[in-house]
């Protein structure tokens, strides 16, 4: 199944979008409206809300499509995780997954505009397969990682590669505000997410094309290392690193600017896209 967050006459659910239509939560109370809790409730409420399809679908072009996951408690990145993309780094293969936090404020939906900072013009792009998890787990080996993960999305983790290699831990660089496109849902459907083609296209341009296969820390290793030192909670993301072709490793460099569009492809998850704008100058204090 397709699950998404939506907005629709300002009111924001969960829900199933099936034959060009949400199934929407709110048809039935008991159902939670906010994916976290309802991933908690695994495939039984899943297949609760898809029962209620044809009651008062609302046809998709009606809504907009939020980042399905809108506030997860962890949004965790992982770099060098792609034989190809650590060659043009020119860096060591890692012995072990680098893994960075990306701040939760960063997260955006499908169509929403990636803002360019106006303290940095070297924004870039990183078509990432990201898993999300379905239930509260801690020290889960890797066998059992499978069982934990409620479904599968795509992240693109736009990076300001200045403001990256300030701090050690990459977290600024990784963490501007609108630089965590996710969506435009999470697939539950059963499928190998080591067997999914990857594209990432600017402005047209195939820029990223590799696949998961080629992933030197799979999904489930990564569960199984970041479950040993923290509790996993239901929606909680983890993008799994990217594949060769990003801006900065071009000769120019292939950083983005405003009017561009970067869309993200991942076989069976569907199609990321974003443009980029300038960043608004707008101050709160």
């Amino acid at each position: 199944m397709k699950l998404v967050t939506f907005k629709h006459k300002e009111q924001t659910s969960v829900g199933i979008l099936h034959n060009n239509s949400i199934i929407p939560a709110w048809l039935d109370l008991s159902i939670p409206q906010e994916m976290a809790h309802f991933l908690s409730g695994g495939k039984a409420l899943e297949e609760k809300l898809f029962s209620l399809a044809g009651k008062a679908d609302i046809p998709v072009e009606e809504v907009q499509l939020l980042a399905p996951i809108l506030n997860p408690q962890k949004f965790l990145g992982v770099g060098l995780n792609y034989a190809d993309h650590i060659a043009e780094t020119g860096l060591d293969t890692p012995t072990f997954p680098t893994l960075f936090n990306k701040q939760v404020s960063c997260i955006i939906g499908h169509n929403e505009a990636i803002h360019r900072p106006l303290v940095s013009e070297k924004l870039d792009y990183e078509g990432e397969l990201a898993l999300v998890i379905g239930k509260q787990c801690r020290h889960v080996p890797y066998d059992k990682a499978h069982s934990v993960i409620a479904g599968y999305t795509i992240v693109n983790d736009v990076s300001v590669r200045d403001w990256q290699i300030k701090s050690p831990t990459w977290t600024l660089g990784k963490s501007f505000d609108t630089h965590g496109p996710i969506g435009p849902w999470i697939t539950t459907d059963p499928i190998n997410p080591h067997q999914l083609e990857l594209k990432t296209w600017v402005n047209g341009e195939l820029r990223q094309h590799s696949h998961t296969k080629h992933l030197i820390f799979d999904c489930y290793a990564l569960v199984e290392t970041i479950s040993t030192v923290c509790t996993l909670m239901p929606g909680d993301v983890i993008a799994t690193g990217t594949c060769s072709g990003v801006g900065v490793s071009m000769k120019p460099r292939g950083y983005l600017k405003p009017g561009d569009n970067v869309t993200v492809e991942i076989e069976h998850l569907g199609r990321l896209s974003n443009n980029v704008v300038i960043e608004p100058d707008t101050q709160l204090y």
